[in-house]
């Protein structure tokens, strides 16, 4: 292992672990802003709207993040119209093209997650707030969200790792992430595997840490399911 040659990067590194949270928080937040909407309304079985909504989540679930990636980086490109266009001042840029990838992608899976932990709400919590007069917006608001998101922390967290594990496609498209940096390092210098063996620990760091905070979160928010005196 080139170590000299690794830490003589450092500052490489590091901005691309920059750039991997940018991408991974914002893809994130953006994706829950859709999933959170979607997971309501299919949980309403509305005829129409729910045939839209299914066909978006089915779609996104269904086909790789690499081939979302390049249809929305090198597909949209191809047509003249938005090109010519305001759309084109975003689509521009590879960070603005894996940004609308990802957020969509994880935003499928998150509806799915929120939405089957929407619909294991407990039916006493529900005719608990029907009795004490609870409007149905103020009951999902106040009763059935909040639970909603402690039952789905754990899976959540999951995705969560699984973003940022998949966030390594945004190398593909000129995004210096992590991969992108450990991939630079090998070619600059010929090497076998240094760049990849450092991505590999960073993903590894970086996965502890998330796993680690929703461990702590889990604890706090579901303090009262336990006994107690183990509390």
């Amino acid at each position: 292992m080139r170590f000299d040659l690794i830490f003589k990067h450092a500052d490489m590194f590091l901005d691309s672990i920059v750039m991997t949270l940018e991408l991974t928080v914002a893809s994130l937040a953006i994706g829950m802003l859709i999933a959170m909407p979607v997971a309501v309304l299919r949980t309403m079985r509305l005829p129409y709207i729910d045939a839209v909504l299914r066909g978006y989540v089915f779609v996104f679930r269904g086909t790789p993040m690499l081939v979302q990636t390049y249809l929305v980086y090198y597909g949209l490109s191809q047509f003249e119209f938005i090109r010519d266009s305001f759309l084109w001042t975003v689509l521009r840029s590879p960070f603005n093209c894996a940004l609308i990838a990802f957020s969509l992608n994880t935003g499928a899976y998150t509806a799915e997650i929120l939405r089957g932990a929407i619909e294991a709400t407990p039916k006493g919590e529900i005719e608990a707030a029907q009795a004490i007069g609870m409007s149905p917006l103020r009951m999902l608001r106040r009763i059935v969200i909040p639970g909603a998101f402690r039952r789905a922390l754990p899976q959540y967290g999951n995705e969560v790792i699984l973003m940022l594990h998949g966030s390594t496609v945004a190398s593909i498209i000129t995004i210096q992430d992590i991969l992108g940096a450990g991939r630079t390092l090998n070619g600059k210098y010929y090497l076998a595997y240094e760049g990849l063996v450092t991505a590999a620990v960073l993903y590894l760091a970086l996965t502890f840490l998330i796993a680690g905070a929703f461990g702590i979160a889990a604890r706090h928010l579901q303090a009262h399911l336990r006994p107690a005196s183990t509390r």
